[in-house]
């Protein structure tokens, strides 16, 4: 059964939209967990942008809630993750002024210290996810690393499946990656972008073990309910 992880940093969104207390992510990730989910993904972006350190300390010290925490490089972000010990992180790219994540790491330019960070979290036993670009290179030194997890950058191929054009090659490129990863023994995620179609094609992928999706699952929330969603979600990640 492929896992499925939900991302609430939207929750966040709508609440810092009125500077209020409502939604309460923590009160979200509740309920995703009652509906289904197998983990929740929090965002704590340097500039705070949804997700707030309260919000980290609240939704780790819930130990029913397996928590995955997407971070950058930062160093004080590191130390607030470290210090509060969620189930998973996952070392993210940022940028100061993009809207969303635009891709992978850049793992030969910051080789070194991904992997003291790796081996932080890893005294923690803190399972450790790399998020990067579907390109070989990259899945071998994510293993060179130690990571324990690839999360693969799944953008492009929802791009392209949306706007009907084609999305074959792409497709194949993420197969070569889920089937090295494996032969290196990584374990593979995928997100960003996802949808239903792009999620019903990566489904077909055996070595994918876990979707993570956040914007498409809030959105479609508000108008249909978030059981409604994460149920048919898990239904079309394990046909």
């Amino acid at each position: 059964m492929k896992r499925l992880g939900i991302n609430i940093d939207h929750i966040a969104t709508i609440r810092n939209a009125r500077g209020s207390l409502h939604p309460d992510p923590l009160v979200a990730a509740k309920y995703a967990m009652q509906c289904g989910a197998n983990s929740i993904t929090i965002h704590l972006r340097e500039d705070r942008r949804h997700i707030k350190d309260l919000d980290v300390i609240k939704i780790c010290s819930n130990k029913k809630i397996p928590v995955n925490l997407e971070l950058s490089l930062n160093k004080k972000i590191l130390k607030i993750a470290l210090k509060n010990k969620p189930n998973y992180i996952c070392i993210v790219p940022e940028n100061r002024k993009e809207i969303t994540t635009e891709g992978g790491l850049n793992l030969s330019k910051n080789k070194a210290k991904i992997k003291n960070i790796i081996g932080k979290f890893k005294k923690k036993k803190i399972r450790t996810s790399l998020f990067i670009n579907p390109n070989l290179n990259d899945v071998r030194v994510s293993k060179e690393l130690n990571a324990d997890c690839i999360e693969l950058h799944t953008g492009k191929l929802s791009h392209l499946v949306k706007k009907k054009k084609f999305f074959t090659y792409e497709l194949n490129n993420i197969k070569k990656c889920c089937k090295y990863a494996a032969s290196l023994n990584l374990e593979v995620h995928a997100g960003h972008g996802l949808d239903y179609n792009t999620t019903k094609i990566l489904s077909k992928i055996k070595d994918i073990k876990e979707f993570n999706i956040g914007h498409f699952i809030i959105g479609e929330s508000i108008l249909f309910g978030l059981k409604t969603i994460i149920k048919k979600f898990k239904k079309i990640s394990n046909k």
